[in-house]
């Protein structure tokens, strides 16, 4: 048999990015990522891999200043590389999230673990440390909670731990829709649900305590609507996925849809978004 020939994607980029640019290359069929200090290596089929669609993505994001080179080879042991680049992180002093490779530490209120596969979330990225960090504030207890793009569905996973009675989670990225359950299982949570598609296709049922999106900004603007829909009265949305010079655009369109901002933070450059509903 043939060995899998696949094409290595070394970019630089800067660090506020790389959360971002995983996202994109994921639509464009790599399956297999890495961050680096000087930016992100992300792998692709031979067969799969078009030089003219990654040109179009770096141009699209001048900003980040994306430079990248390409080397072709077979497959290698992913599991292993992850285990070189991955490590445990604390948040707040109240959340510890942690690979199946890492052992427990420490004495804190939460323990998250996470198989460090290629969907997104493992929280070391300041957009879901920021998420984490907001979650801890709201209160959890009994409530019914959607998890918008779940990734690896860590926020999921903590919601239940919050309290949560009930989880919806869902993803259109197919390695999320893998991963997330295994990590449902990891966890020993029983009252979550993964699901596969957008929130205009996964046929919701009934208003939400609380919705969780840590997805890019367009996105956000184009289904801001549709969460303020799903959550009841009172209730709050939490989002990130954007940076700070963002934030005024999501308020406004949070406040066509009868959001009201309540809370705000940031962490490098990057920033999260309290809403309540009216």
């Amino acid at each position: 048999m043939k060995p899998t020939q696949y094409i290595e994607v070394k970019f630089t980029c800067t660090e506020a990015f790389k959360e971002i640019l995983i996202a994109e290359l994921y639509a464009l069929g790599f399956d297999s990522m890495m961050e680096t200090d000087e930016g992100l290596d992300a792998y692709v089929l031979v067969e799969d891999y078009d030089a003219e669609v990654l040109n179009q993505l770096t141009d699209r994001y001048k900003e980040a200043s994306i430079f990248y080179s390409i080397n072709e080879f077979e497959n290698k042991n992913w599991n292993e590389e992850w285990e070189k680049n991955y490590d445990p992180i604390v948040v707040e002093d109240k959340c510890l999230v942690r690979a199946t490779f890492h052992k427990s530490f420490g004495n804190y209120p939460y323990e998250i673990i996470i198989t460090p596969k290629m969907s997104f979330g493992t929280g070391h990225h300041s957009t879901t440390y920021l998420m984490i960090k907001h979650q801890m504030s709201i209160d959890h207890d009994e409530k019914r909670v959607l998890d918008a793009g779940c990734g690896t569905a860590i926020l999921a996973v903590l919601a239940e731990k919050l309290g949560a009675k009930e989880v919806i989670a869902y993803d259109i990225d197919d390695w999320s829709i893998e991963n997330a359950p295994e990590n449902v299982t990891l966890n020993d949570c029983q009252n979550i649900e993964v699901l596969g598609g957008t929130i205009d296709t996964i046929e919701l049922q009934d208003e939400f305590d609380i919705i969780l999106a840590n997805i890019n900004k367009n996105v956000l603007m184009d289904e801001l609507g549709a969460y303020s829909k799903f959550t009841k009265s009172g209730g709050t949305i939490i989002l990130s996925g954007f940076y700070t010079h963002d934030n005024d655009d999501l308020v406004a369109k949070a406040n066509e849809v009868n959001l009201e901002l309540v809370g705000q933070n940031e962490k490098n450059d990057w920033s999260s978004l309290i809403f309540v509903k009216n």
